[in-house]
């Protein structure tokens, strides 16, 4: 039997916080080697 997911909004917002957890690991990497960010 198939998993049904009905809590819509709780998989938007564990996909985001996914999504902004593997950007941030990708900043702090940058900042840690000493490369430089010139976007905001």
């Amino acid at each position: 039997m198939a998993l049904t997911v009905t809590n819509t909004a709780s998989a938007n917002a564990q996909r985001h916080l996914s999504r902004n957890t593997s950007d941030l690991q990708r900043v702090i990497e940058r900042l840690a080697s000493g490369s430089r960010i010139n976007s905001a």
